[in-house]
């Protein structure tokens, strides 16, 4: 009786596995990593700008006296970062290694010239510089600078990671304290403690004793609490967040708590694209630092999944590349970047949801600003050129595109044009 149940169930098991044969093969591809970081990227990187258009139409209309300054911002730095993305997926391994040193010196130089007459203070935090008009944030391209030197350092000292000291040196001293160091100094605790993620990625990956987390640990904790114990503001939303309750409801808890109402407001399903409520002038940086609370009132629980979904594939791409590359130095800055992306998204979902205080990090590719949107878009554009790096992946990437110029070949207009310059020679 068993074999004929076997029997029975065999043609229809063997048929569910070719159907999903196809599926798992391209998975295992290996281009899935180069497509999937691309796919997702360009999919946040639409998101944002819609979600910025909606979000920030009343503030752009209520300062400049049109809905669309803000958006037009983005939109710019959109177009400039998005070819410099595409150019980075070209750039070679190698090349990459060898701009760490270059990369940092500038960026500490740059931020540096936020304590001088360049230097512009928003909200309490001197943490941009004004250049032609516009605000750059230098801090930004720290933390790319701060993966590829801290990448090519630890892996050139493969052989030497079992000794703490060169775990620690120059990685942690000095490099990584100044460059933190300078950030705080601004009061930006929130790119401060994204630093130190990334930091502390990069040892990890490399393989680094735990002593040294230990104590880097120690010596981290001491600065962001004395960060926080020296500010009155960043003091209240602690206690706020701790206490779970905040009577200052007109001050420090107030961005907090609008951003709840607009996720209650929004409900299962949204508002409506362009309908939210909060965006009036009643939730503060609503594109910016709370923009997920937007999308939360307008799009609903789905488009807040789908933005989290496909910071989710973005982590798993950069997994992918850590398992599958040989290179330590790939494999250290992936999961730099990783820990970036991903722990970012964390700081400021969690800041949205009430689950950790408001400390004002942006959304990666989906908050207002140029300077963030740039730096990611090459960061990403840096972590394609490692999957197209994968064995096997730069042949099948000219393979396909051998087959699109062939099937392209077939369509009349391309005979017609290949007549006229066979006529014509």
């Amino acid at each position: 009786m068993a074999s004929q149940v076997d029997t029975r169930t065999a043609p229809v098991a063997t048929s569910r596995l070719r159907r999903q044969l196809p599926a798992l093969e391209r998975l295992d591809s290996p281009v899935a990593t180069y497509y999937v970081l691309l796919g997702a990227t360009l999919l946040l990187l639409v998101i944002g700008l819609v979600m910025v258009l909606s979000a920030s139409s009343v503030t752009s209309l209520t300062k400049s006296g049109s809905s669309f300054t803000v958006f037009r911002s983005q939109l710019v730095f959109a177009a400039v970062g998005v070819p410099l993305m595409l150019i980075a997926s070209r750039v070679p391994v190698r090349a990459w290694k060898a701009i760490g040193w270059i990369a940092l010196i500038v960026a500490l130089l740059a931020q540096a010239l936020v304590f001088s007459p360049l230097g512009v203070a928003v909200n309490g935090n001197r943490n941009w510089i004004g250049v032609g008009g516009m605000r750059l944030q230098p801090s930004e391209a720290m933390k790319l600078a701060l993966v590829l030197w801290g990448a090519a350092v630890l892996a050139r000292k493969r052989l030497l990671l079992d000794r703490w000291v060169h775990v620690a040196v120059p990685v942690m001293f000095p490099m990584g304290f100044i460059a933190i160091g300078l950030v705080l100094a601004g009061h930006d605790l929130g790119t401060a403690l994204v630093l130190l993620m990334i930091l502390a990625a990069l040892l990890f990956a490399a393989g680094a004793p735990g002593r040294v987390f230990l104590t880097a640990g120690g010596v981290m904790a001491a600065l962001v609490g004395l960060m926080v114990v020296t500010s009155e503001n960043r003091m209240k939303r602690i206690a706020s967040w701790l206490g779970g309750g905040c009577d200052d409801r007109l001050g420090a808890c107030y961005q907090s708590i609008h951003g709840k109402y607009a996720l209650a407001d929004g409900g299962w399903w949204g508002v409506g694209l362009g309908a939210s409520r909060e965006k009036w002038s009643w939730l503060p940086e609503a594109h910016n630092d709370f923009i997920f609370a937007i999308i939360g009132e307008e799009l609903g629980l789905p488009g807040a999944l789908v933005v989290l979904a496909l910071f989710l594939l973005l982590g798993w791409a950069c997994l992918r590349l850590v398992t599958r590359s040989d290179d330590l130095f790939v494999r250290i800055a992936s999961a730099a970047a990783m820990a970036w992306l991903l722990g970012q998204t964390l700081i400021n979902v969690g800041a949205v949801i009430g689950m950790l205080p408001v400390i004002g990090v942006p959304l990666p590719l989906v908050s207002s600003g140029g300077s963030a949107l740039v730096t990611s878009l090459v960061l990403l554009g840096m972590l394609m050129s490692f999957a197209r790096a994968e064995p096997g992946a730069a042949e099948a990437l000219t393979a396909r595109t051998g087959l699109l110029r062939r099937s392209l070949a077939v369509l009349p207009g391309h005979h017609v044009g290949e007549r006229r310059r066979g006529g014509r020679s």
